[in-house]
Order: C-alpha cells, then sequence, then structure tokens
C-alpha cells in the first residue's frame, strides 16, 4: 500500500526537515495560495513578494511538488536572462536528487539530466523536456509547455524606458503561443519603475490585469515585519535608509513607485564650511575632515564644449566619504573655456581639473565617455603629470539611464542624512538645479547632479595607503 501523495505545504515541510531548518509563516502562506489556486485551476497567477522573502525558492519546491505528483508535466522558467532561469532549473534538479517523495523520478538515462534541462522518468514519449530553462530573448519557438514560470523577468535594465518595456511585453506575449490549453503561467517578481509588468488594474494599464494576485510586502498596514525572525524591525530601519524610500517602496513594498515621485531636496545636506587637514602618521599620509579619517574619496568629471552659457555645462564634482558612510561633496566646478585662446577649449579644462585633483589630493578622477570625453583621458593623463597630481585617470561608460544613475546615489544618502557640502558649493548654480529637477521633465538642467552621482556610484576602491612618494598620495584608509 503506497502512500497518498503530499500536499504543497507538506512536501516543503519534509524538505526543511530534512535540511534541519523551519518554515516560516509567511511561506506557508505562499504555499497555501499556490496550492488553492491550482486546486480551483486558475491558470494566470501572479506572486509579488519582498526581495529576500525565498519566493523563487519556493517556486522551485513547487515545480519540484508538481512534478512528484503529475510527471507528465512539462515546465518552461523565462527569467531576464539564461544564467538566471537556468539557476532555478538547477535548484529544483537538485531537489529532485535529495527529496525523499521524488527518488522515483530520477531517470535511467544521464543524458537527459543537465543543469538547464532535465527529464524524469515518466510515462509516455513527450518530445519536450520535464524542465527547461530560457533567457527572455532566447529562442523559445516550437516549444511547449504544461506550466511557464516567469521569474524575474523585469530587472532595471529591461525596464527603464518606455520602448524597452514595450519590447519586455511583446516579449512576453510569446508566452501564451507556448502554452498548452488549461496550462499555468505564473508570474514572480517584484516591481522595478513606476509603469511595472505587475501593475494594479487599480495604478493604471496593467499587463497582468486579469491575473490571480498574491501581494506580500515586508511590512503589512501595522508596520509589522512579515517576517520577523529574519527581518527585524531595527533591520528594515538600516535597509531602508541604505537603499532610500524608491527602491524600499518598489523592491519591499511592492509600490511601483514612480521616478517623479522623489523630490531632490537640497535642505537635507549638511553643510560645513572646513576645509581637509593633511598629516603624516608613522610615514603613511592620512586625510581628516570635520575630525574624521576619511578614508576613500575621488573626482567625476562630465565634460562639455559648448559656448560659455550655451548647452551642457561641463562639471567636475570632488567627493570624499568616511568610515561612518557620510559623504562630503567638497568641490563642485562649472568650468569654461575662453573660446578665443590660444590654447584648444579640451586642454583648457584638462589643466583646470588637474589643478583640481592636485589641491584636493583626490586618488582618482573618472572622466564621462559616453559623448565627446572619449578622447580625454590621454590628454588629461598628460595634464596631470604636468601638474603635478599623482591621481590616477580612469574612463567611465555607463549604460544606466541619467534619471536612475541620480536617484540610486543620491535618494539613500538624501533620505539618511549622510550627504554633506562644503558652504562654496552653496553658492554655484547647484542647489537651484537640484531643487527644481524633475526626473519626468525633459529640458532640465542635471550637469552637477550627474557628475556627483558619478563620484558617488564609482566610488574608488579602498585599498592599505603606502608611504607616498608625492605629497598626499596614498592618504585613503583600511
Amino acid at each position: 500500500m503506497t502512500n497518498p501523495p503530499a500536499d504543497l505545504t507538506e512536501f516543503v515541510w519534509i524538505w526543511n526537515s530534512e535540511a534541519g531548518q523551519g518554515t516560516p509563516i509567511v511561506h506557508r502562506r505562499i504555499l497555501r495560495w499556490l496550492e488553492a489556486r491550482r486546486s480551483c485551476g486558475d491558470g494566470r497567477l501572479l506572486l509579488m513578494a519582498f526581495r529576500g522573502c525565498g519566493k523563487s525558492t519556493l517556486v522551485g519546491l513547487y515545480c519540484a511538488w508538481l512534478l512528484s505528483r503529475w510527471p507528465e508535466t512539462r515546465i518552461l522558467v523565462v527569467a531576464a536572462d539564461h544564467m538566471l532561469a537556468t539557476k532555478m532549473v538547477a535548484s529544483v534538479r537538485r531537489i529532485l536528487e535529495r527529496h525523499p517523495l521524488c527518488r522515483h523520478l530520477i531517470p535511467q538515462a544521464p543524458e537527459a539530466w543537465a543543469v538547464d534541462r532535465f527529464t524524469v522518468q515518466r510515462a509516455g514519449a513527450l518530445r519536450d523536456p520535464s524542465m527547461l530553462a530560457a533567457g527572455l530573448y532566447g529562442n523559445i519557438t516550437g516549444t511547449r509547455a504544461d506550466v511557464i514560470i516567469c521569474d524575474d523577468v523585469e530587472v532595471a535594465g529591461n525596464c527603464d524606458t518606455a520602448g524597452k518595456r514595450e519590447d519586455l511585453r511583446q516579449r512576453l506575449a510569446e508566452t501564451e503561443f507556448i502554452l498548452t490549453p488549461g496550462g499555468t503561467i505564473l508570474y514572480v517578481g517584484t516591481p522595478h519603475c513606476a509603469e511595472s509588468l505587475y501593475r494594479a488594474p487599480s495604478e493604471g494599464e496593467a499587463f497582468l490585469g486579469g491575473y490571480h494576485r498574491m501581494v506580500v510586502p515586508l511590512l503589512d498596514g501595522a508596520g509589522r515585519s512579515a517576517w520577523p525572525e529574519r527581518f527585524s524591525q531595527a533591520m528594515i530601519a538600516g535597509l531602508s535608509e541604505r537603499v532610500g524610500p524608491i527602491h524600499f517602496g518598489r523592491q519591499m513594498m511592492l509600490r511601483p513607485v514612480a521616478g517623479g515621485a522623489a523630490r531632490l531636496d537640497p535642505s537635507r545636506i549638511i553643510r560645513y564650511a572646513e576645509d581637509t587637514e593633511y598629516s603624516e602618521a608613522q610615514q603613511r599620509p592620512v586625510l581628516h575632515l570635520l575630525g574624521r579619517r576619511l578614508v576613500s574619496g575621488g573626482g567625476f568629471w562630465d565634460p562639455a564644449y559648448g559656448r560659455p552659457g550655451s548647452g551642457d555645462g561641463s562639471v567636475l564634482a570632488a567627493t570624499y566619504a568616511d568610515q561612518e558612510g557620510n559623504h562630503y561633496l567638497h568641490r563642485l566646478a562649472y568650468l569654461t573655456h575662453e573660446p578665443d585662446a590660444a590654447m584648444d577649449p579640451a586642454t583648457q579644462q584638462c589643466r583646470m581639473v588637474a589643478t583640481a585633483a592636485r589641491e584636493l589630493l583626490l586618488p582618482v578622477l573618472r572622466v564621462e565617455t559616453n559623448g565627446i570625453g572619449r578622447f580625454l583621458p590621454a590628454l588629461l593623463k598628460r595634464e596631470m603629470a604636468r601638474a603635478g597630481a599623482a591621481c590616477a585617470v580612469v574612463e567611465s561608460h555607463s549604460r544606466r539611464a541619467k534619471q536612475e544613475r541620480i536617484l540610486s546615489a543620491l535618494d539613500p544618502l538624501l533620505a539618511a542624512r549622510k550627504l554633506h557640502a562644503h558652504e562654496r558649493v552653496f553658492r554655484t548654480p547647484f542647489p537651484v538645479e537640484m531643487a527644481e529637477w524633475k526626473p519626468d521633465a525633459a529640458g532640465t538642467r542635471d550637469d552637477a547632479l550627474d557628475a556627483l552621482s558619478g563620484c558617488i556610484l564609482a566610488e574608488p576602491v579602498r585599498l592599505p595607503g603606502a608611504p607616498a612618494v608625492v605629497r598626499g598620495a596614498g592618504w585613503r584608509g583600511v
């Protein structure tokens, strides 16, 4: 006499018991929902749960359970890229190999047991494997599946423009032609933009409008943690401070917050008037600011060569950071050149940048090379040498949208009150530019914001400093 098949929660409980771990309440909620939707025959499902909830692990166990109950099931996993999809397929394969209720599924032929596709022991001779991994832009024409898992198909890199979002939707629409009649499509993910795939009908046009939804934010309406054993209130507060309200709202509270909701308030920047203090201790250079030892720093130059007063601004930003995660915008220079001078505009500005790097003891300076700055690094290196600046020159080419760069750099620091700026910065156009900046508006000035975000996002690696040959080099701490 064989034992009756386990339900999904029991299946996961057995797996967790074998591993010596429990099954938290938030996981049991998700498992009960998945099994209830299966019992009701609901074939269009959306599971949204906060980052770190373990939703992909649970969905992998769900796939293993489906195969243990219905071995003829064909499952296709689609993710933003093939590597992510393969990760889930490999996880399910590992579960099947080790779960006590899945031993009968291990095939005799090893060639049917690959990392990105496998076929379990089953009746019949179906052409498609039991489980197959596919990247979003891979060729899946001709594949057939009874269950399609769309796992984190929306990521930051494929939804930051209207064109990318439209392309994403067109690719995902192809899954309807792969699914067998009566099959199930399950989306699993978190929103990354205001026009998210996962947006509810009440929030505007919804790509998954007719789907049955389960939404599990990190905090409920009363501010209680959905998984208090792992995410305490102190940990949640620290996470919110580090990532900022925009990303916390999207990834942890599952709200498709619009970038335009952000307002970069210059009043949240802490002013200071002191300059850096250079000293040497035990033959090692040390740099202090406001009585705090600085452990890293660098500059970022977003160049432009239009006539002064027209076009984009050429902006140099220089920042430092201390051990507590405070960032200091110590210098912000709007560079200009003399159109009628004998020296060319590029050399004029490179000399200004090299002089600033020497005065500020910058260990590294990054040059934006997306546009006209492609030929500047070599010229700047020459001027650095002439100025006697012990500063490395690094090319910087960004593939992220400018709005996303600015928000990801400044939003967390402003929310945590960890961005400081020298009072001379407030005598530049920067405060007005910051206050008037609107992420979704065209034509707003953002040259200084872009330069500052470049400093913050590309902060130099903290390496032990060696005794300096040139004064000011190697002042960074461990």
